[in-house]
């Protein structure tokens, strides 16, 4: 993970601590379709993360692939703080780069080949519960029907997720 998503995240663990006596509980949803090459992003990434990170009472990973909507319920249910939508999102630079996206603001990220916008499914979290939501763009190279995701996408994912992880790992382990 590039140090300005450390940064980020650091920042935002320190915000919600002064206010809350416990860390969020976080919710991590990969949104994509893994019919379509590299739109299979978000939900490589949700994998890596339940082969890396042991159960933790605060952290829900959801496969949300093409209609993470339909897993609304079960996150209400898991009651967030946070929620971090990992998603394939065309923002218009290299193929594999990773950015912690500004959703609210967010006009040139769209969703690649599934139904809801991570934008639209983001203003509706937030309005539904309440949760300070983050997402993650990963760009794609190429989206194509049943095709595989290429190399550099599923290598990317995978330094992506293990330092998602490692952070998480880190976080979760102080308290």
């Amino acid at each position: 993970m590039q140090s300005s998503y450390r940064a980020q995240l650091d920042q935002a663990k320190t915000n919600h601590l002064a206010n809350n006596a416990s860390l969020p509980r976080l919710a991590i949803v990969g949104i994509g379709n893994e019919l379509n090459g590299d739109d299979a992003a978000g939900v490589l990434a949700i994998r890596h993360l339940h082969r890396s990170l042991p159960v933790l009472n605060n952290v829900l990973l959801v496969e949300g692939s093409v209609a993470p909507e339909n897993f609304t319920s079960v996150i209400r249910k898991f009651s967030p703080d946070w929620v971090w939508l990992l998603d394939a999102a065309e923002m218009g630079v290299e193929p594999g780069t990773v950015r912690l996206v500004d959703w609210q603001t967010s006009g040139g990220v769209t969703a690649i080949s599934h139904g809801l916008p991570p934008t639209l499914f983001a203003r509706f979290l937030k309005a539904e519960l309440g949760v300070s939501i983050f997402l993650f763009g990963i760009q794609p190279a190429v989206v194509d029907q049943f095709v595989e995701p290429t190399p550099i996408i599923v290598e990317q994912v995978r330094i992506f997720t293990e330092d998602l992880a490692e952070w998480i790992l880190k976080t979760y382990s102080l308290f």
